[in-house]
């Protein structure tokens, strides 16, 4: 079977590797689509693991299944797959904190998304890997994780229902709080980008205002739209400090500001405490997705908020991974790049 290894940044190789043999409570999935997703265009965090076969956003049909295997999911189901999943039983688990549970952060798919058949492995075929709905195809089954991440992000940033959220950083992942920001009760939602396309691709999805930050002053103009109340949320989607502190000077009194991507390996972030504390304002982080999250995003997808349709902007075959991957790093006129089977 042919799969896709990332070796560095710019050398990603197709090769042909055995069909992986399955466990006795394991499952073979034929691969239908994989995302490339925009965190694995960051070379400092995906050079680490190499190398490695991409693709952690994967859809597919169940092709055989182990011989105890005692769960729901059949032969031939349909379903989308979280690449972790946790153990439910810990005391990160039982708090609802899946991400920090060990055996979350030591479970994987095998090889990996972009590949023609995967393994899913017994704690992740029980734990966190959903049959998908009619009328739910395999592109959108691949959007499944991702928007997991930002159902996260948005239930972390604790937002009351009116307030102004302000999106930095409008590619697929910003576009998908754009989305989703109204079901979490946003009043007004602003997006912010340089590149013209991502910029009115948010108005298209519904963003009261664009700010494009290539020509204006990110604070000011949140200040001007807001009539000097700025944004009671705030997504930093962009891996730079500098931008999360563009962020900080744009959070309303008494809100929330997000950081949804790391800062790059060095990079500090100066904070004065008083600042922070005589405004009132909260700091979250928001690192990927659990159990509770991905049955939500779902449930988002099923009704018609966040589809492949609208996000999915380029398509290609395994053998042109390297071209997705790279698409996916520019970050200009495009949104979603998957790998089709």
């Amino acid at each position: 079977m042919k799969i896709a290894r990332l070796y560095s940044f710019s050398d990603i190789r197709i090769e042909e590797i055995p069909v992986p043999t399955i466990g006795p409570r394991d499952a073979l999935v034929r691969t239908e689509a994989c995302g490339i997703c925009s965190g694995d265009v960051m070379p400092w965090y995906i050079e680490k693991k190499a190398p490695l076969v991409l693709g952690h956003e994967p859809a597919g049909v169940i092709e055989e299944v182990g011989r105890d295997h005692a769960g729901s999911l059949r032969k031939g189901d349909r379903i989308s797959i979280h690449h972790h999943a946790p153990c439910m039983r810990c005391s990160h688990c039982i708090r609802g904190d899946h991400v920090q549970c060990e055996t979350w952060r030591g479970s994987k798919i095998i090889p990996g998304g972009v590949s023609e058949y995967i393994v899913v492995p017994e704690i992740n075929l029980k734990n966190d890997t959903l049959k998908l709905p009619d009328g739910v195809g395999f592109e959108d089954g691949t959007l499944v994780e991702p928007a997991a991440c930002v159902v996260k992000s948005l239930r972390r940033s604790l937002m009351k229902k009116g307030d102004t959220i302000l999106v930095i950083g409008l590619g697929v992942m910003g576009q998908m709080h754009v989305l989703l920001a109204r079901q979490f009760g946003a009043g007004k939602v602003i997006g912010v980008d340089m590149v013209h396309f991502r910029l009115e691709k948010a108005l298209q999805f519904g963003a009261d205002q664009v700010i494009d930050v290539s020509k204006e002053d990110l604070a000011s103009r949140v200040s001007e739209l807001t009539n000097g109340t700025m944004a009671q949320t705030v997504i930093v989607g962009p891996n730079s400090v500098k931008v999360m502190v563009q962020g900080l000077k744009a959070v309303a009194r008494g809100g929330t500001i997000v950081f949804f991507t790391p800062a790059k390996p060095g990079e500090m972030l100066t904070i004065d405490p008083n600042e922070l504390y005589f405004r009132d304002v909260s700091i979250s982080t928001s690192y990927s997705c659990g159990p509770n999250d991905t049955k939500e995003a779902l449930e988002f997808i099923q009704k018609g908020f966040v589809t492949a349709e609208k996000l999915v902007t380029n398509r290609f075959p395994i053998e042109e991974t390297a071209q997705a991957y790279q698409l996916t790093a520019e970050a200009k006129d495009s949104l979603k790049s998957l790998v089709v089977f």
